[in-house]
């Protein structure tokens, strides 16, 4: 009996085979198509802007040292001020100079009544020179004694142009039109010619504004700076520090002779004109470079750019309703778009929406537009 189960159990094995075998296997059924918008691609001209960080400094300043050694006895401005080139700003204790001065003038005259009488000695000894009544030693000591007197006189006169400088710099004058900051010194306050900075005056209006640009720039900033000055389509302007608009324009005013080698930067200088003394010595900013395309050029949504491995690609339809994967080369991005320089022409239809589900030869199912 168990010989006969085992041969039924043989029997049925073989027949369940042979109708797995009788079965012909189904391929996999292919992924959905997936559902994204498109876009043609166009091209249009493109004005974008460029920013740097920049640093407000004064066209000219100076810093305000004595000349002399004294005490402060006067100070004509307030912190702050406006000043005018020319305006007395400080003095310093004049009295020794001008005692100094008053002397050096007393020998000035000692001298030149010296030169007098040394000159008759020599005119006299000289007509008795011609009348042989007095030795010719004599006369050569009176010729001496005469120059000596001459070389006195302009010794005292150029004491005299010395100590007339030490009474000029007991006065500071503002050395142009410009703002005077705040004085570091009081009156009273002893002071040493060079030792010590009074204060500092600046000329700021018009501002400079310094920013570092990368060597590879300077061709297109020469061009600029060739360009000139057109108050109607300003390039530069000037974002402050709260991120407000400066409402004045700037112009590039020069480029630095020599570029930096350890950042590969080069210094621009704009100016900016700055008559409400809104800009400020120091403080840091924003500067906005307008640039614009010279013909029109290939632009997409930036959304349908995706990056993979370092390089960029979109996903272009093809016959089908397939797409493909296609590498391109970006340039500036401009709002919610960006340039393509090379790899899409004018025409194409790319994907915008959907990219995450997308692969190379994906199956696609375009969503129909709003309103249709």
């Amino acid at each position: 009996m168990g010989t006969t189960v085992n041969r039924f159990g043989v029997s049925i094995a073989m027949l369940l085979l042979a109708a797995a075998c009788g079965q012909k296997q189904l391929p996999p059924a292919p992924p959905p198509p997936v559902q994204v918008n498109v876009a043609t691609v166009g091209k249009s001209g493109a004005v974008y802007y460029d920013q740097y960080p920049a640093t407000l400094v004064p066209l000219n300043q100076v810093d305000l040292r004595p000349q002399v050694s004294g005490y402060i006895t006067g100070l004509f401005f307030k912190d702050g001020d406006h000043v005018q080139k020319g305006q007395k700003l400080y003095t310093i204790d004049q009295q020794q100079y001008e005692a100094n001065y008053r002397q050096a003038l007393a020998n000035v005259d000692v001298q030149k009544t010296n030169l007098q009488k040394a000159q008759k000695d020599a005119e006299r000894y000289h007509f008795l020179d011609k009348q042989d009544a007095i030795a010719k030693q004599q006369v050569d000591y009176a010729d001496a004694a005469f120059e000596s007197a001459k070389k006195q006189v302009q010794a005292a006169e150029a004491n005299v142009t010395s100590v007339q400088t030490g009474l000029k710099y007991a006065t500071i004058y503002a050395p142009f039109d410009g703002t005077i900051g705040i004085s570091q010194v009081k009156v009273g306050t002893a002071v040493s010619a060079g030792a010590i900075v009074l204060n500092s005056v600046s000329q700021d209006d018009p501002m400079a504004v310094d920013l570092a640009i990368d060597q590879k720039q300077i061709p297109r900033f020469t061009q600029l700076l060739q360009k000139g000055n057109d108050e109607k389509d300003s390039v530069f302007s000037l974002i402050l520090a709260d991120g407000s608009l400066y409402p004045v324009p700037g112009h590039i005013l020069f480029i630095d002779r020599a570029a930096d080698p350890t950042t590969g930067t080069i210094k621009t200088r704009l100016t900016f004109r700055n008559p409400q003394n809104l800009l400020r010595a120091g403080i840091t900013a924003n500067i906005k470079i307008k640039n614009s395309t010279p013909a029109p050029v290939v632009m997409v949504p930036n959304k349908a750019v995706t990056e993979q491995m370092g390089e960029y690609v979109v996903y272009v339809t093809i016959p089908g309703n397939k797409v493909t994967q296609r590498k391109i080369t970006l340039g500036q991005r401009i709002s919610d778009k960006v340039v393509v320089l090379n790899g899409l022409s004018e025409g194409e239809t790319i994907v915008t929406d959907g990219i995450q589900k997308l692969r190379d030869s994906s199956l696609i199912l375009i969503a129909p537009t709003n309103g249709h």
